[in-house]
């Protein structure tokens, strides 16, 4: 499909600004992108229908703190330290946390605070999972409510 793009544009690229016979050589890209697509989504529509979650699995990858790193270096932005220096910050834990041979929520607020002095007692309240999903709030995020509602989405349209 790649392919079929780039040699569609190609062809775009050198035509002249009124109508070219080139145009018809469109078609079969299109056509052949169209067929590909159609087949895909049989496929995944054929796949799905039978795909169930492990909960267990999920719940347990979910559990892993380092998922909330960034939670961590947001935490610090609301607390005015510039994005790229809480990033820098938080990288700096993660090392520490492999030095120290523990998970990134068990850290102390000293141990916090001695590689960035705004890290506050409340700074640790970021590995709440479910907190942390509640805040994702933008159209098409992984929060708890955006989910929700695409769900209901999708299973209206499915009908």
């Amino acid at each position: 499909m790649i392919g079929n793009l780039v040699a569609l544009l190609t062809l775009l690229k050198g035509l002249p600004m009124t109508y070219n016979r080139d145009l018809q050589e469109d078609k079969e890209r299109l056509f052949d992108t169209a067929d590909t697509v159609r087949a895909a989504v049989r496929l995944c529509a054929a796949m799905l229908e039978h795909t169930r979650a492990n909960r267990a699995a999920c719940r347990a990858a979910a559990s892993d703190p380092a998922l909330l790193a960034t939670d961590l270096a947001d935490y610090l932005v609301r607390k005015g330290v510039p994005f790229r220096q809480a990033h820098h910050a938080v990288g700096a834990l993660v090392a520490l946390t492999e030095q120290l041979g523990k998970p990134l929520n068990h850290l102390t607020p000293a141990e916090l605070r001695s590689v960035e002095q705004k890290f506050g007692a409340d700074a640790l309240g970021v590995f709440n999972l479910k907190r942390a999903l509640a805040r994702r709030q933008a159209t098409g995020a992984p929060g708890t409510n955006e989910v929700r509602k695409q769900l209901a989405r999708w299973k209206k349209l499915s009908g």
